[in-house]
């Protein structure tokens, strides 16, 4: 039985079903329209937050053949608009432009979860630049969602380590020349921010004022949308928190901050996870803690049937406090002010 639900078993009150009866919530999908494909666990950073374990270190990496039934199944599902790409830092996937450039030819959406100082570090292993990337993506009209701690160094380089708050702003500017944050480009750049500790994320419309005129002020940036998102209490930050001794004290903070209204926009209701093997899951959480899903069998991109998918029951657990707690929290940042 896996952590998570040997401690379910010891504590119902981190029940999440038991929540949502509490609430009279029942919580199918609503549709599917967003692949979410995590195409690496490799990395150039080392976050302390970081859910999926990401560094240096990690090899694994999403095949072509994978990626190749990925953009089959986006190419026979017209219901799926948008592709969702992630990772650890995605663009080490040595398939990672293909896989944009291809998606692109089938009119898709296309968001990759960027974290900013992979442009200046480049590949770890192999020494590859990427200074190409902000270009390639204006090309490609990506929309890019990138990792920002905080809009002050210090808090920025706690939370990620020395100097990645002026890599990122070196990279921001790189984005920014290509013509990404102009409202009149069409190129959209948003930043993500998560708390640097075991706290839930201030109101997203003020913290991304404050971005907006700290970013402007001291370095010139914009960037068009801010999304808020809440530490999630599994393997390296709940790590930190058991080391700590703070992981009941915060798994409470997210129960008694449960909101019903953020529960029914949870993003698991209009999204699958693809991992970088191709099995399929509810979100990137479920993922990380081999939460499959489980239509008669195991599910991965080689069974892929819309129609079952977006009937399936969406599998929870304790970790889902932490989407639902306050203004929520998906990858579209709160989801509820």
């Amino acid at each position: 039985m896996k952590e998570s639900a040997l401690h379910l078993v010891n504590n119902t009150r981190y029940n999440f079903e038991n929540k949502l009866s509490e609430h009279d919530l029942d919580l199918p999908p609503l549709a599917i329209d967003t692949l979410q494909v995590n195409v690496t666990l490799k990395c150039n950073q080392a976050c302390l937050h970081c859910h999926v374990d990401s560094s240096p270190k990690r090899t694994e990496q999403m095949s072509k053949e994978i990626i190749d039934k990925c953009l089959e199944i986006l190419r026979n599902n017209p219901q799926l608009k948008n592709l969702d790409l992630t990772g650890g830092a995605p663009e080490l996937n040595p398939h990672f432009d293909y896989f944009v450039s291809e998606a692109k030819k089938l009119g898709k959406h296309i968001m990759v979860r960027h974290n900013l100082t992979v442009t200046i570090d480049g590949d770890p292993t192999t020494k590859e630049s990427k200074m190409y990337l902000p270009k390639f993506y204006a090309d490609n009209k990506v929309e890019v969602i990138s990792s920002l701690p905080y809009y002050q160094e210090y808090f920025t380089d706690k939370q990620r380590g020395k100097g990645v708050f002026q890599k990122s702003i070196e990279s921001l500017r790189m984005l920014n020349e290509a013509g990404y944050g102009d409202e009149k480009s069409g190129l959209i750049l948003d930043l993500v921010y998560n708390p640097v500790g075991a706290f839930l994320p201030a109101s997203q419309e003020i913290l991304e004022k404050d971005y907006k005129e700290e970013l402007w002020k001291n370095y010139q940036l914009k960037f068009n949308n801010l999304y808020t998102m809440t530490n999630m209490p599994i393997h390296r930050f709940r790590e930190q928190l058991e080391r700590l001794g703070a992981y009941e004290e915060y798994m409470e903070k997210l129960i008694n901050a449960f909101n019903p209204l953020a529960a029914s926009g949870i993003m698991c209701r209009s999204l699958l996870s693809v991992s970088y093997d191709g099995r399929i899951y509810d979100c990137d959480f479920n993922q990380m803690l081999n939460m499959q899903v489980f239509v008669d069998k195991p599910m991965t991109v080689f069974d892929f049937d819309y129609n079952k998918l977006v009937s399936r029951k969406i599998i929870f657990d304790s970790h889902c406090f932490g989407c639902t707690a306050g203004a929520g929290s998906s990858c579209g940042g709160a989801i509820s002010e």
